[in-house]
């Protein structure tokens, strides 16, 4: 069967069929590798993974990320350092993965780093009967929509990306929580960057929660990125994925947003996701 891609139709998005992400010629990867940079997140249905095939397929990429340290002091699977588990799943009293059941705001993966991850694969292996779908934001888009005085605005500056807590709200590990963006932990960033595989311009935003652009008063700087976010996310730059056991989705850090849809905390959902290293800090 040959691999087919079939845009979502939305602002950003594809779905790969005709391939078994076990078994990938170099043929393939190379028209997987080209969608990716083409619709910047990729879906891949009724994939049958286990943590050796998500972590090959991955590799193809190129280097991994370990894991980061989750909430409850756990770092990854056993024996895979490059598996990281996102769940609410409790057993034996302990919390099997991260982010728990609540929303997961727009946020780009690890950006608080100075080398931060290109690409982010997740695998769903449990989910729930409802809730816990995950959007995307177009950040090419999110960039050419901007008005022209808000460009004009933004041009030149760089963000703070803060370290505190991560997309669902927790403090990191080892970190002393403050809600001064000046005085958080992070690293800076252009607020406009060039994609380093396809030249284009993008936003870059990390998340929004202790956000800090350089050189201004703090009042006018949470102004400045109220107006940005508010451009950046909204719906029609957006395409959200309603899970189902088995899709892979792959998606490009450097120029999307994602978040996730709370879901009844009762429910089990379990996911495994792979990081593959940056190559190089993000440049205007």
């Amino acid at each position: 069967m040959p691999i087919t891609v079939t845009p979502t139709g939305a602002a950003l998005g594809a779905q790969i069929a005709g391939v078994d992400l076990r078994h990938i010629s170099d043929a393939d990867f190379a028209a997987v590798h080209r969608a990716w940079l083409d619709h910047q997140v990729l879906l891949f249905r009724g994939q049958t993974l286990n943590d050796d095939d998500m972590i090959a397929f991955s590799r193809r990429f190129g280097e991994l990320d370990f894991a980061p340290i989750q909430e409850n002091g756990r770092r990854f699977v056993e024996g895979h350092p490059e598996i990281y588990v996102v769940s609410n799943v409790i057993e034996n009293g302990v919390a099997i993965g991260s982010l728990g059941a609540g929303e997961a705001v727009w946020h780009t993966d690890m950006s608080y780093l100075d080398d931060p991850p290109k690409a982010s694969m997740l695998y769903a292996i449990e989910i729930p009967p409802a809730g816990g779908n995950t959007g995307f934001t177009n950040m090419y888009r999110a960039h050419e929509a901007l008005p022209d005085s808000l460009k004009r605005r933004i041009a030149g500056r760089r963000v703070k990306h803060d370290g505190t807590y991560n997309s669902g709200g927790y403090v990191r590990q080892g970190v002393t929580p403050t809600d001064d963006p000046r005085e958080a932990p992070g690293t800076y960033h252009p607020i406009v960057c060039t994609h380093p595989e396809t030249g284009q311009k993008c936003l870059y935003l990390g998340r929004r929660r202790n956000a800090y652009i350089e050189g201004l008063d703090l009042s006018e700087s949470e102004g400045l990125l109220d107006e940005v976010w508010q451009h950046a996310t909204r719906d029609e730059l957006t395409w959200y994925n309603t899970w189902r056991v088995g899709d892979v989705v792959l998606w490009d850090n450097r120029c999307t947003m994602h978040r996730r849809d709370p879901f009844d905390e009762s429910s089990r959902r379990i996911m495994h996701r792979t990081q593959m290293k940056g190559e190089a800090r993000p440049v205007a």
